[in-house]
């Protein structure tokens, strides 16, 4: 049987976790104490599209955790570093997926663990509950594929898909998936913008575009333009952004992004429409949609922390 470390164990983390949990020895590195105990004592209930109760292994100890043959980054992209750092050593013989929202993540785990990495990029989305009790929402695919500069054997990949789908999740394996995330990064860029700038979650009103004021209009355009930029990078993308958009539009997912807005903490836009925006730059084309989203998130960032001058000189 295998050996699984999930790193991160929010709603995506969670939906992996719980249901490999059911074909393969399963451990969670989570932050926090509590959280390991409860996962420990409790295991881990998904409802909606799946219903069942998986039992698995968690710890907020490194040292406490075994090797691994493959192991899942499912946290914030702006955790990376931090949560990989205290368990990279334990991949030596296997290998690790980035399942994490744009791009960078790869280079960051990379860089601190000695092994092979996967591009790694998912449509499938969930609510967690509770620390024990994530929604399953969104029943697509892991799409997934070597990081070049690790060399990773597309036999690994395939290997790797292959325990995802056993366990009921789907994934496909790629030989260059770099289409597929850029895909997904376009889908994701704009919607997480959009919803972090309106507060909206992922509704109906981001697919309609019959009046003039409809929202539609603006994902529409962001998502054409995020095309442009992945054509003139020479990506051919693995699905259409503004189809993934329609099916999305239709279950009120609250982008990670929402969730940071509302709780005033440091969003991924970095990762997101700033690396679009940023990748556009380099390239010399034109990006004004994804680069003024950026610009306007980073702001409203810097509001939570800035008092202004009449506060500055009453003190």
């Amino acid at each position: 049987m295998k050996r699984v470390c999930i790193i991160g164990c929010g709603s995506i983390g969670s939906l992996y976790a719980a249901h490999l949990a059911r074909v393969a020895e399963v451990w969670a590195f989570v932050r926090r104490g509590d959280h390991a105990r409860a996962l420990n004592e409790h295991g881990l209930r998904v409802s909606g599209t799946h219903e069942f109760h998986a039992d698995l292994r968690a710890t907020n100890d490194p040292a406490k955790l075994p090797q691994f043959d493959f192991g899942i980054v499912s946290c914030k992209a702006t955790q990376t570093r931090e949560a990989v750092t205290p368990v990279a050593h334990l991949f030596k013989n296997g290998a690790v997926l980035s399942s994490q929202n744009g791009l960078g993540s790869e280079e960051v785990i990379a860089g601190i663990a000695q092994t092979y990495v996967m591009r790694g990029t998912t449509f499938m989305s969930g609510t967690r509950l509770t620390d024990t009790h994530v929604r399953y929402e969104l029943d697509t695919a892991t799409w997934m594929g070597p990081f070049e500069p690790t060399n990773t054997p597309f036999s690994l990949v395939q290997e790797a898909a292959a325990l995802i789908n056993s366990s009921g999740l789907k994934a496909v394996a790629l030989e260059d998936a770099r289409p597929a995330q850029w895909s997904k990064l376009i889908f994701n860029s704009s919607v997480n913008a959009v919803a972090a700038l309106t507060e909206l979650p992922h509704s109906f009103h981001y697919a309609e575009e019959e009046k003039f004021g409809d929202l539609g209009h603006l994902l529409h355009a962001l998502m054409e333009e995020g095309k442009r930029v992945a054509e003139g990078l020479g990506v051919k993308l693995y699905e259409d952004p503004w189809e993934m958009n329609k099916i999305g539009a239709q279950t009120d997912h609250r982008p990670s992004m929402l969730y940071d807005i509302r709780h005033k903490l440091a969003t991924e836009v970095d990762f997101l429409g700033g690396a679009i925006a940023r990748e556009a730059r380099r390239a010399g084309i034109p990006a004004p949609l994804h680069t003024a989203l950026y610009r306007l998130i980073k702001a409203k960032e810097t509001a939570w922390t800035y008092e202004g001058k009449e506060k500055a000189v009453a003190k």
